[in-house]
């Protein structure tokens, strides 16, 4: 997808949240940073000033128009005032997307769910002796480094397993 096509995917998006009543700002920039970098979040909305910046994952590129729609459409809800996080406020505003235009705006998404790749190497594997849940993480953590401090939702045991 071209930059030409993201910038204008934003204004759409705007335009469209607009005419459902979501009081986005007027004072977001037109141009959608794309960040090569960012590899365990699809998109990132920063206020500075009281100018709003959009910026997208480089992984969304490869993703159908309507997925990177719900991506920018999630950010542009943060310029809404009172919705820097995701608390009720915009998850009203979320819904209020969802019903008119059947996006499937979420507070977190995952690779499949927008049906792009999952290109992160995962270094490790925690694994509940109890129920067997796994989980795994690309860095080290406190839980990497100490599982006995820690326990599964289920109350089990926690153990890692190098990948």
């Amino acid at each position: 997808m071209e930059q030409s096509q993201i910038d204008a995917l934003l204004a759409r998006v705007i335009q469209m949240a607009r005419a459902v009543g979501v009081p986005v700002s007027a004072h977001i920039h037109p141009r959608v940073s794309v960040n090569p970098r960012a590899r365990t979040r699809f998109g990132c909305c920063r206020r500075v000033g009281e100018r709003y910046f959009i910026e997208l994952s480089a992984v969304m590129l490869t993703a159908e128009e309507d997925k990177v729609c719900r991506v920018l459409a999630h950010e542009v809800l943060h310029t809404c005032p009172g919705c820097a996080n995701h608390g009720a406020r915009w998850k009203a505003y979320a819904a209020r997307l969802n019903a008119a235009y059947g996006w499937g705006i979420v507070r977190a998404d995952s690779f499949a769910g927008l049906g792009v790749e999952d290109g992160r190497v995962m270094k490790y594997r925690i694994v509940c002796a109890a129920c067997g849940k796994t989980m795994e993480r690309m860095k080290r953590s406190p839980l990497v480094d100490a599982p006995e401090r820690y326990r599964c939702r289920c109350g089990g045991k926690l153990r890692v397993e190098h990948l």
